[in-house]
């Protein structure tokens, strides 16, 4: 059975699921506290999105193109820059969920 979250109105498919998979919203549909901003560990001065960022893992497959890439480990990172002191952290995509 599903239900429809209060909050984003999105369709949860399983009713085990008593938190929605997009907004984190509890199945009663009281909203999700703010999470709070990343500051910097350094200077303590909060930290601003910055982008994605692609790593990639092993040689470049040239002559294969897009085929030999199938064969690559990549990770995609969201980057986040101190204003004050530049100090960069990365964070797996998405964790934060907004820009800090």
């Amino acid at each position: 059975m599903s239900w429809i979250c209060k909050h984003c109105h999105t369709k949860v498919e399983d009713d085990a699921f008593e938190i929605c998979w997009q907004c984190n919203t509890p199945r009663d549909g009281e909203a999700p506290a703010p999470k709070a901003a990343l500051a910097c560990l350094r200077c303590h001065t909060p930290l601003r999105f910055v982008g994605s960022k692609d790593f990639h893992e092993g040689s470049r497959w040239g002559v294969l193109g897009e085929l030999g890439e199938l064969f690559v480990n990549k990770e995609a990172l969201d980057m986040y820059a101190c204003q004050s002191c530049g100090k960069v952290e990365f964070f797996l995509t998405g964790y934060q969920g907004e820009d800090a």
